[in-house]
């Protein structure tokens, strides 16, 4: 069974993250800039949300909203799921599905080590099986 912490080692240890008193504008211009769909939220060293695209169009184009009147606090999803490095990425899968997020921020202790999304885990996924067809495939030729 393969780990998140096998996935970070391959992706890349960067984490974008915002302060909460920061405006939406700010985060939806370093999300661009950045090409994520999302960004931790950080007060100091800890982690206190995480902000996505799909808060920004529920929670601030929908209801009409100003994107730079408003804090990043008072739209970002402060329950967090977190997983740690340890997690294998079937049970990440399993947890970002049942729960319908995109993004998991990886932890160890209180320290965000990386994020993962979705689409990280299906590249993931695709690339190893992949690798045992083409395993296979000269198995069976050779």
């Amino acid at each position: 069974m393969k780990r998140i912490q096998t996935l970070l080692k391959k992706k890349g240890y960067d984490v974008w993250s915002i302060a909460p008193d920061a405006s939406v504008y700010d985060a939806i211009h370093l999300m661009a800039e950045k090409s994520v769909g999302a960004l931790i939220v950080m007060d100091g060293p800890s982690l206190v949300g995480v902000i996505s695209e799909r808060d920004y169009a529920r929670k601030i184009i929908l209801e009409g909203r100003s994107s730079e009147d408003t804090k990043i606090s008072e739209i970002m999803s402060a329950k967090v799921i977190t997983t740690g490095p340890d997690n294998s990425i079937e049970e990440c899968m399993k947890i970002m599905t049942d729960r319908r997020i995109r993004h998991l921020p990886v932890l160890s202790g209180d320290k965000v080590l990386g994020v993962i999304s979705l689409g990280d885990l299906v590249e993931y996924i695709i690339a190893e099986q992949r690798f045992v067809i083409e395993q296979m495939e000269r198995y069976i030729s050779g």
